[in-house]
């Protein structure tokens, strides 16, 4: 059971929409963003994700009101991540005794 197909990194949507649709080259949003071009590019092309940081910047930068907020970039990230961790094989653990939980 898990998710049914591989969400987008969110480096990927910075890349094929924000950037385009704003009209900004990747020097000219790392500057707005107050970041390195090196560090933009990472993030635009999925070598690193969106931190909480990263997130805040991006919320900063476009406004809750235009999708930049910081809980929907870090979600993307996660289910990103998440989808990323499933693909491989289930970890080796032991079951904590879960009964004593319910007490």
């Amino acid at each position: 059971m898990g998710r049914m197909f591989n969400p987008p990194h969110p480096g990927e949507t910075l890349r094929e929409d924000v950037l385009p649709a704003l009209e900004l080259t990747v020097t000219e949003a790392a500057k707005q963003l107050g970041i390195t071009r090196t560090a933009l590019s990472r993030i635009l092309n999925g070598h690193a994700g969106i931190s909480p940081e990263m997130a805040r910047r991006i919320e900063a930068w476009l406004g809750r009101e235009h999708g930049g907020s910081a809980e929907i970039w870090l979600g993307m990230q996660m289910d990103y991540d998440l989808w990323q961790a499933e693909q491989k094989p289930a970890p080796k653990v032991e079951r904590a005794p879960v009964e004593k939980l319910a007490a």
